[in-house]
C-alpha cells in the first residue's frame, strides 16, 4: 500500500497522503445465466481485486489513472460533463458511477484525482469492471461524506453496467463485490434481491481459479445473444403460464411446459437457466450441511449444462475442466462467469494442488498451445475502505 500511496503522489503531484478503498473481484461457485433470467446465483467475492486511492479537488476536475492502463495515461472529465467516451476506454467505468450517483440525488461539491490499481487479471470474468465500478462508489462516498445504501450502490453499478456501458448483464457481480463476506458465499434471489449467506468450510480443500489467457469482452461477445434467446424462450412459456422470469419454474414444471418452446435450441437455453437455479438452491443446503463432495457434483453438472444447453464454454474453457475432472483431489470443477473464455474453478484437496497445476496445465498447452495461469485466492470481504494499518 506504500506503493500504491507513493505512485499515487507521483502521478498527481502531490505530497497528500490518499484515502484508500478496496473492491473485490468475484467468483461465481455456481448458478451461471440465471441472474437475468431472474434466478439465484451463489457468487462470492474473492482477495483479487481493485484498489482505489483518491483525495478531493478544488475544482470541479476529476481526473483518472490507471496503473493497469498507464499507456492511457491521465484521463480527465469534469463534473459537467460525464457522458460516455470511447476514447475514455476504461475510464467510463468510474465515469459511469460518477454520473449516476450525482442523477440520484448526491451531492459531489468539487472533483477528485483517482488512481486504480487491479490485481484482477482483465478480461479473466471475475468482474475487473463491477470491481472498479463498486471501488468508485465507496470511494466517492468516503470523500465527499455521502451515505448511500449498499444496495443502492451496487443497482448503481448494475445501471452503469446495462445503460451507460451497454451490456445486458445482471446484478450479480455488483451485489457480490459489494455484499461479500469473508468465508461466506452469497445466495440470491435476482428478482427479489433477497439473500443468505452460507459459509464455505474448505476444510483441507482450496479453490483454485485457472485463467484460460482468452480473454473475452462481454459487450462484443454472444452475452446479448444468450440474454436475448432466453427473453424468446420465456415469451413463449408465458402463452400457457403466468411467469415473469424462467428461474420462477421448477425443473418439473419445466419438463411439462417445455413443448411451448418450438425452437430446439430455445427450449437448451432456457433448461439450463430452470435446472442451473435449482443446482444452485440445492448447493446451497450442501454448504450447510458441509457436503463437499455433493457440492462438487453439482458444480460438474453445471458445466455440462454450460457446455452442452447453452453453449458459452468453448474449447479453451472446456479443456480446462476436463482436464480438472481427472485430477487427483478435484472434487469439482466449471467455468466461472460469462464464459467465452475467461476462467474455470476447481475445488482440490490442498496436497494435490502442484501435480494439479502441472497436469492440467500441460494438458491445456498440448491443445491449445500456450500456458493457462493459476490463482489461489480466498474468499474476502466486500467493498470498503482500507484502514491505516489493515491488511488485505
Amino acid at each position: 500500500m506504500t506503493n500504491l500511496t507513493r505512485r499515487f503522489q507521483e502521478t498527481f503531484n502531490t505530497s497528500e497522503v490518499p484515502r484508500k478503498f478496496f473492491a473485490p473481484g468475484r467468483i461465481n461457485l455456481i448458478g451461471e445465466h440465471t441472474d437475468y433470467n431472474g434466478g439465484h446465483v451463489f457468487p462470492a467475492s474473492i482477495s483479487l481485486g481493485t484498489y482505489a486511492l483518491g483525495r478531493k479537488r478544488t475544482d470541479n476536475k476529476f481526473r483518472f489513472y490507471s496503473l493497469n492502463f498507464s499507456e492511457n495515461g491521465i484521463i480527465e472529465c469534469t463534473l459537467d460533463e460525464l457522458s460516455f467516451q470511447q476514447k475514455h476506454a476504461w475510464a467510463n467505468y468510474p465515469k459511469g458511477m460518477i454520473q449516476y450517483i450525482v442523477d440520484q440525488g448526491y451531492v459531489l461539491d468539487s472533483g477528485a484525482d483517482i488512481l486504480f490499481y487491479g490485481n484482477i487479471p482483465n478480461g479473466a470474468g471475475l468482474s475487473s469492471s463491477a470491481s472498479i465500478e463498486l471501488a468508485t462508489g465507496v470511494l466517492l462516498e468516503g470523500l465527499f461524506h455521502l451515505e448511500i445504501d449498499r444496495i443502492e450502490m451496487i443497482q448503481i453499478g448494475q445501471k452503469v453496467e446495462n445503460k451507460y456501458i451497454g451490456v445486458n448483464s445482471g446484478i450479480m457481480d455488483q451485489f457480490a463485490i459489494g455484499m461479500g463476506k469473508k468465508d461466506n458465499a452469497i445466495l440470491l434471489d435476482c428478482q427479489t434481491l433477497n439473500y443468505q449467506y452460507a459459509p464455505v468450510a474448505l476444510q483441507d480443500h482450496i479453490i483454485i481459479i485457472i485463467n484460460t489467457n482468452k480473454q473475452r469482452t462481454l459487450a462484443g461477445s454472444k452475452y446479448n445473444e444468450r440474454f436475448a434467446e432466453c427473453k424468446e424462450a420465456l415469451a413463449e412459456l408465458q402463452k400457457n403460464l403466468p411467469i415473469q422470469s424462467l428461474g420462477e419454474l421448477s425443473p418439473e414444471q419445466f419438463e411439462d411446459a417445455k413443448h411451448a418452446i418450438t425452437n430446439k435450441i430455445l427450449q437448451k437455453r432456457a433448461r439450463h437457466a430452470v435446472y442451473e437455479n435449482a443446482r444452485a438452491l440445492q448447493a446451497f443446503e450442501e454448504l450447510h450441511k458441509g457436503d463437499l463432495t455433493a457440492f462438487g457434483a453439482l458444480m460438474n453438472e453445471s458445466h455440462r449444462s454450460l457446455q452442452n444447453d447453452y453453449e458459452v464454454t468453448g474449447l479453451e474453457l472446456d479443456t480446462i475442466v476436463h482436464a480438472a475432472w481427472k485430477q487427483e483431489g478435484v472434487i469439482g470443477a466449471r467455468m466461472t462467469g460469462a464464459g467465452f473464455g475467461g476462467c474455470a474453478i476447481a475445488i482440490i484437496h490442498q496436497d494435490f494442488v502442484d501435480n494439479f497445476k502441472q497436469n492440467v496445465n500441460q494438458i491445456y498447452q498440448n491443445i491449445i498451445g500456450y500456458d493457462a495461469t493459476f490463482y489461489l485466492a480466498s474468499i474476502a470481504d466486500g467493498a470498503k475502505e482500507i484502514m491505516e494499518g489493515e491488511i488485505l
